[in-house]
């Protein structure tokens, strides 16, 4: 008996062990820190031609145009890291289940091509808000319980795929800037959703850093309202993005509401400029939602305009739009014993031309911009990748294959 109750025990204290050197104290395998996001779709082709291999694969469809040599570039500006996003819908879709295995065998060989060029890899499961016509998008995700089933399971998937990487080149990121508990009186559900996603990743991938954030777009709200004792594993590393201050970063995009699309030819920093350039500037945006916003929301939106400017018209107000998610991500760190090396910082940007739009954001704005987020990163000991290579928010392209300014890039060149 007395034996038993000895291999009892000493059973128990290799199980032991083996959790700790599971989840052993200390920073993520993975480590990072300064890196830029890739494009998530370049052509945007719509569902009904996602079953054809020419048009969907390599996936994603950056590989079309960025290879070795574009990747090594992104080395010797001096990044070290690249978010990969990657449409889940792809994998969600009827479309593409006899491509199922060669969609993830691409995103596989993205993750080693990034790798061969010097490059760590953050593949990153990027869900588009709402998908429509059918498709499957985070709206659809959140709001049906069999979908999201379904995701989880595709996490499972990506998890095995990625698996026999060497857990210091690669990590994953098992679902960016989930829309969900965005609201006080929601019903907390991410907590749940994300121990299930978790579950479904490490069942597959026992070695890969994970990356995982809070509710609400991946704010920095959402991540304080984490209990991170609710993953058991320190092999974490813990993301938020930030756009602050919104109404400067993301000016005439279409896609961010019925304001915004309105407001172009705000200077960064606004007090940069004096201030009769700065109020001509707002004047012309009052006299375009004057002229073109619908009737009954022109006055709602003048006053919008003012209180959002009022927040950030001087250096005091605007360092302190910039410095509140990070002194809050800062602090629920240090509550929970977090290290900083274990953060980051996974979108930021400022927003370069939106698509179909003659306004094009001066480059030296957007390079203040980021140069002021990255001190603000790097100063609290945060990894960090702006968004992002090409597009809108383009810091290498721009539409096309054509190259935006170089602001941004001589920024990052330029760090110690």
């Amino acid at each position: 008996m007395v034996a038993m109750v000895a291999m009892i025990r000493t059973s128990l204290m290799a199980l032991l062990a083996l959790a700790l050197s599971v989840c052993s104290a200390g920073a993520a395998t993975f480590s990072m820190k300064r890196g830029v996001n890739l494009d998530i779709w370049e052509t945007w082709p719509g569902e009904d031609k996602w079953g054809d291999a020419n048009v969907i694969l390599p996936f994603p469809e950056w590989r079309k145009r960025v290879g070795e040599g574009e990747l090594k570039a992104l080395k010797a500006v001096g990044f070290d890291v690249v978010r990969i996003p990657v449409d889940p819908s792809v994998f969600l879709s009827e479309k593409t289940e006899p491509l199922r295995e060669q969609l993830l065998e691409s995103v596989l060989e993205s993750a080693r091509m990034v790798n061969a060029a010097g490059l760590k890899a953050v593949v990153d499961l990027h869900l588009i808000p709402a998908g429509g016509n059918g498709q499957i998008g985070m709206s659809e995700v959140m709001d049906d319980p069999a979908n999201f089933d379904r995701y989880v399971e595709l996490v499972r998937q990506m998890g095995l795929t990625l698996a026999k990487e060497d857990p210091a080149q690669v990590a994953f990121e098992l679902m960016n800037e989930p829309v969900v508990d965005c609201e006080p009186a929601d019903a907390k559900v991410w907590p749940e959703r994300l121990k299930r996603l978790y579950a479904a990743a490490r069942s597959s991938a026992t070695r890969l850093t994970l990356v995982l954030s809070g509710s609400c777009w991946a704010s920095a709200e959402g991540l304080a309202a984490l209990d991170p004792k609710d993953i058991p594993d320190d092999n974490v590393i813990w993301t938020f993005h930030s756009y602050q201050p919104f109404l400067l970063t993301t000016q005439g995009a279409t896609w961010a509401g019925d304001f915004i699309r309105y407001v172009t030819g705000l200077p960064y920093p606004p007090y940069s400029v004096p201030r009769e350039e700065l109020d001509a500037a707002l004047d012309k945006v009052r006299a375009k939602i004057t002229a073109e916003a619908p009737l009954l929301r022109r006055s709602g939106m003048l006053a919008y305009l003012d209180e959002q400017m009022a927040l950030v018209d001087s250096k005091e107000k605007l360092e302190a739009e910039l410095d509140a998610p990070f002194a809050q991500v800062d602090a629920w760190a240090k509550k929970h014993g977090i290290s900083p090396d274990n953060i980051y910082l996974g979108e930021f940007g400022m927003i370069r031309q939106e698509y179909n739009n003659p306004y094009v954001m001066p480059g030296a704005w957007r390079a203040a911009y980021v140069s002021d987020m990255i001190a603000r990163a790097e100063a609290h000991g945060f990894a960090w990748s702006i968004w992002g290579y090409g597009g809108a928010f383009g810091i290498v392209d721009e539409f096309e294959g054509r190259k935006a300014e170089s602001d941004v890039l001589e920024v990052v060149k330029g760090l110690k």
